[in-house]
C-alpha cells in the first residue's frame, strides 16, 4: 500500500532543502543571515542587531550585505546593535573629542603654558615656533632654523 502509480511515496519536503543555516528574509536571497531585524512600531523605530537565537515570526534575518544597506521608512529612526565582535564605529561624540582635543593641541604653547600654569613649556629652548595659522592647524619653524 505504500506505493503510488508512480512509484514508492516520497516526503513531501526533501530533507535537502531544510537547512539548519537560518538564510536571510530578503527576496531571492540566499545568503546565511547575520542579523536580526525587528520593528518597533510604537516608537517608529527599526531596530538591527545581532542573530537572535531562535526565529521569531515577527523579525526579519538578514545576511551581511542587507543589513548594511538597511533603510527606514520616513521618520522612522535605524537603531544598530553591535554584537561586540566588529569594532565599532567611532561616534558623533567620540569624533567631537577628537576634534576637541586636536584644538587643543594646536593651541600656542603661550596660551597653553598660562592654562597650565606658570613652567609648563612656553618658551623652551628646543621648542619649535609658529610660524603661521590656518584653522585649527599651524605651521611650525624648528629653532634650530
Amino acid at each position: 500500500m505504500g506505493e503510488s502509480r508512480r512509484g514508492p511515496l516520497k516526503s513531501a519536503v526533501p530533507s535537502n532543502v531544510v537547512s539548519p543555516v537560518r538564510r536571510c528574509s530578503r527576496t531571492a536571497c540566499g545568503r546565511p543571515a547575520v542579523a536580526t531585524l525587528t520593528y518597533v512600531y510604537a516608537d517608529s523605530t527599526a531596530v538591527l542587531g545581532p542573530l537572535a537565537t531562535y526565529a521569531e515570526p515577527h523579525c526579519y534575518d538578514l545576511c551581511a550585505e542587507h543589513s548594511e544597506r538597511l533603510t527606514a521608512p520616513r521618520g522612522w529612526e535605524v537603531v544598530r546593535l553591535s554584537d561586540g565582535s566588529a569594532p565599532a564605529r567611532p561616534s558623533g561624540d567620540d569624533l567631537e573629542a577628537l576634534a576637541n582635543a586636536v584644538r587643543e593641541a594646536a593651541r600656542p604653547q603661550e596660551r597653553a603654558a598660562e592654562a597650565g600654569g606658570a613652567g609648563k613649556g612656553g618658551g623652551r629652548g628646543g621648542d619649535p615656533v609658529e610660524v603661521g595659522r590656518r584653522g585649527h592647524l599651524r605651521v611650525l619653524r624648528s629653532p634650530d632654523n
